[in-house]
């Protein structure tokens, strides 16, 4: 039985002991998984994030951000916060790359699922997220709204 069979949830000290490199991941990520997953890969990988989440102890946003990192989505920040939504600010070097490389179509479906239901854990309210690349400006906006 694999650690994670036995543990129901992932915490950031599983995840910081798990190494990676982003090259591999990125061309598993967006060119692998897209073309095993054909044309519902978008709801597949949102569902994937959510998945994921499910499966992730985090307590509070700090948690949240530092999952993000460990994970190499990004540096996550709430930057507006309203009455029926959140915004958030998915920045940094890893973002940056991303955003100026052309040999990949590249989204950020797997971050929203995540953030979404774990935003929804934190609050208790139902939330969807939806994703904006500002790629002049090497940022991805991240807007979780409540449903």
């Amino acid at each position: 039985m694999s650690v994670l069979e036995e543990s129901t949830k992932l915490d950031k000290n599983i995840i910081s002991t798990l190494v990676t490199t982003g090259a591999g991941y990125d061309i598993m990520r967006y060119q692998t998984l897209p073309d095993f997953l054909g044309q519902d890969a978008p709801y597949l990988l949102y569902l994937m994030g959510k998945n994921m989440a499910r499966k992730t102890t985090i307590q509070n946003y700090e948690e949240l951000y530092e999952f993000f990192q460990y994970m190499g989505w990004g540096d996550l920040s709430l930057v507006k916060e309203k009455k029926k939504e959140l915004v958030f600010k998915l920045t940094g070097h890893i973002i940056e790359k991303r955003l100026s490389q052309n040999l990949f179509p590249i989204d950020y479906r797997v971050e929203c699922g995540f953030l979404a239901e774990t935003v929804q854990t934190l609050t208790g309210q139902t939330y969807e997220c939806l994703e904006e690349k500002y790629s002049k400006e090497k940022y991805i906006e991240l807007t979780a709204m409540i449903t």
